[in-house]
């Protein structure tokens, strides 16, 4: 975890290292070249502070040398090779220096000589002609040393104060601080006086030490007047109040919030637009750090790399625990930096979707290999027998939103002589893989000391909620063909893939597209359809104008027309079926299934539903109420909704359920009713 009070306390030591051997200038005569100004000290601490500060997160940095420090850190991005270059150069040259001085008497020594005859028989002992060209460059490496160290080490500017009084002592209200603080855009002055005065007595734990007090009364300016430069002062100020109170320590924070003020402005902006995601950060402030990573807030993070860091990371432990803990301390610095570029509408949701089910499907495929060779210690394996794990819903189409559940089904196979593993303790198949899959979803969903990674759903396998957690590959084909209903049929356009046997996922594959191709009678499906639409609107229906996903018209009808349509026309046109229903669409148009102008409006509505449902997850809690959101949401949600203003977006969200329901009624209600009851079969 990032400590940047190690700046200061190693800056200390290096000022009393000056104080004491009166390193603090660079004069040639006399200069120690070790511990004085530019010195080989210096570029050790430049090396070791980064390695304090960043080592917990990147273990590549936790090197013994200097000089192979400061090469990883230029690989991780925290040094340029400029800097990179100048002090492996510097380090080389004053480490040679001091080699020298050492030989000329034996002596424990990195002074340079006093008189201009010492200096200039050891620039001749160098190689060098003459005594001005070792100066010249000893003075070189040494303002290098010195200018690399300063820009990490030296004081910084001093945090700029408000324009009138901010004292927060004693047990009774400053009367000009309260004034400035009205100023400053606080309604409720006196509130904010007597929280920040709680806050300076140590009311939460992350102020109990006095260290941390001290470095909460330097911020208190740059962060007052952070939170005054959103629209809703007062808000984002108890959200702040709200993250300060879940905090376990504050020293840490307070200083990473110092030596990096951008922090605040962060912070200040989601506190005043979602409070939900700030309570989150008081619970979880490591994920801080991960901010000032590299690229944070330029791009999303890839598949291909998150799994080669996770792998990595999870190769350094050896203990189920550890794994657990170690996933999710990754996980949750991933699905933050996507939660922060969304509230920033940094990209389109069908990105972020694709981004949050990307690192699920990571943590699935490199934490499962490790659960399951675990498990085979004891009960061993099946030979020629696996486990795979398949995601279902907005996982199965990579549409996840932020705090989904992952929808999921565990189908095994094994040969037909198959009757206990070869373990120790061995187990019959269907007992074997019922136990496995409840490891997995122990390591999804088990609370650690670290949270849990995902929650899941399991609801959707073969028999739903009362059948086995894990299913015979033939059984789950049996009951496909034979016994699955139309809303089961509906839920596998969406399987995909996600871990297990190649052979296997092939086959499970196969099956469900060979069941989604089946030819049905159109009329007893749309109107099977139709009813089932028509129970759930009954029994979990929400008229609530935000409730984007059950309301009328919004994401449950638009994902009802997709999965209808395949199944209503994947016999003949097989190339329509997808797990994305953006994709869906698409593919329907250009089979010239479904209208072309309708096709586009369903593909974008879909990606309108699904940014408005990931901003509103992320930053409220409780049905969305716009008469009580802060300018602030108001003005994000806008953004997202690709609106002017939050009027114009009030208006895009009614005439975008009103005209998917109108799809919807022509495409399933009109046909269902004209078709009639489905008869009893």
């Amino acid at each position: 975890h990032l400590d940047f009070l190690a700046i200061q306390d190693i800056h200390s030591i290096k000022r009393q290292i000056n104080a004491h051997k009166g390193g603090s200038k660079i004069n040639i005569p006399g200069h120690n070249i070790k511990l004085g100004r530019g010195g080989i000290r210096e570029i050790e601490f430049f090396a070791q502070t980064q390695q304090l500060i960043w080592g917990g997160r990147e273990v590549s940095l936790r090197c013994k040398a200097t000089c192979e420090t400061l090469r990883e850190l230029t690989k991780f991005g925290q040094v340029s090779e400029n800097v990179r270059d100048e002090m492996l150069s510097a380090y080389a040259f004053l480490r040679t220096v001091e080699h020298r001085l050492q030989m000329i008497d034996d002596q424990q020594t990195q002074t340079l000589p006093e008189s201009d005859e010492g200096l200039h028989a050891l620039a001749t002992f160098l190689g060098y002609a003459d005594r001005a060209g070792f100066v010249a460059d000893l003075l070189l490496h040494l303002r290098n040393v010195e200018n690399n160290y300063a820009e990490l080490f030296e004081d910084d500017v001093p945090l700029a104060g408000a324009t009138g009084n901010l004292v927060f002592t004693g047990t009774e209200d400053d009367p000009e601080t309260l004034a400035n603080l009205r100023q400053m855009g606080f309604e409720n002055a006196e509130n904010v006086s007597v929280t920040v005065r709680g806050w300076h007595h140590g009311r939460y734990r992350a102020t109990r030490s006095r260290r941390a007090r001290e470095i909460l009364t330097e911020l208190m300016p740059t962060l007052l007047g952070a939170l005054a430069k959103t629209t809703n002062p007062g808000m984002a100020f108890r959200a702040f109040d709200d993250f300060l109170k879940g905090l376990p320590a504050g020293v840490q924070v307070f200083s990473l919030f110092t030596a990096h003020p951008e922090l605040l402005e962060l912070l200040a902006q989601i506190a005043g637009t979602a409070p939900r995601m700030a309570k989150y950060i008081g619970r979880n402030a490591a994920v801080l750090d991960y901010v000032l990573m590299s690229g944070f807030h330029e791009e999303l993070p890839d598949a291909q790399d998150m799994i080669m860091e996770l792998d990595a990371h999870l190769s350094r432990e050896d203990m189920v625990e550890d794994w657990l803990d170690c996933a999710r301390r990754w996980a949750n610095d991933q699905k933050f930096q996507i939660d922060v570029q969304t509230i920033q509408n940094r990209h389109t949701p069908h990105a972020a979707g694709r981004a949050l089910a990307d690192v699920a499907d990571v943590a699935i495929r490199s934490l499962f290999p490790r659960i399951a060779d675990d498990f085979a210690t004891k009960h061993g394996q099946f030979e020629d027998g696996g486990l795979a794990v398949f995601a279902l819903g907005k996982h199965g189409g990579q549409e996840l939103s932020p705090g989904s559940d992952l929808d999921m089904v565990f189908i095994y196979d094994v040969p037909e002589d198959a009757e206990e593993s070869d373990g120790d303790k061995p187990l019959s198949p269907g007992h074997y893989y019922i136990r496995l899959s409840q490891r997995y979803i122990n390591a999804l969903s088990a609370p650690t000391a670290e949270g849990i990674l995902f929650e899941t759903d399991l609801r959707l396998r073969p028999s739903g909620s009362k059948g086995p957690l894990a299913t015979h590959f033939k059984s789950f084909d049996t009951y496909q063909n034979n016994d699955a209903w139309t809303w089961e049929h509906m839920a596998l356009t969406r399987l995909r893939p996600v871990y297990g046997p190649e052979n296997l996922c092939k086959k499970v594959v196969a099956t469900t597209n060979a069941v989604l191709c089946k030819k049905r009678d159109p009329d007893r499906l749309v109107r099977e359809v139709f009813d089932m639409r028509n129970r759930m609107d009954a029994g979990k229906g929400d008229n609530h104008p935000w409730a984007i996903k059950m309301r009328r018209g919004g994401l449950v009808d638009l994902e009802f027309i997709a999965q209808y349509l395949q199944l209503r026309h994947a016999h003949d046109h097989p190339e329509i079926l997808s797990p994305t229903t953006r994709d869906v669409f698409k593919n329907l148009d250009a089979a010239g299934i479904l209208d072309g102008e309708h096709a586009k409006f369903l593909a974008n509505s879909g990606s309108f539903w699904l940014a408005i449902q990931a901003m509103l997850r992320l930053t409220t809690e409780g049905p969305f109420d716009p008469q009580t959101a802060s300018t602030d949401l108001r003005k994000m949600l806008a953004t997202a909704g690709k609106c002017d203003d939050f009027e114009q977006l009030q208006a895009k969200v009614d005439e975008t359920a009103t005209k998917t329901k109108a799809i919807y009624d022509l495409i399933i209600s009109a046909p269902a009713e004209k078709a009639g009851p489905i008869p009893e079969s």
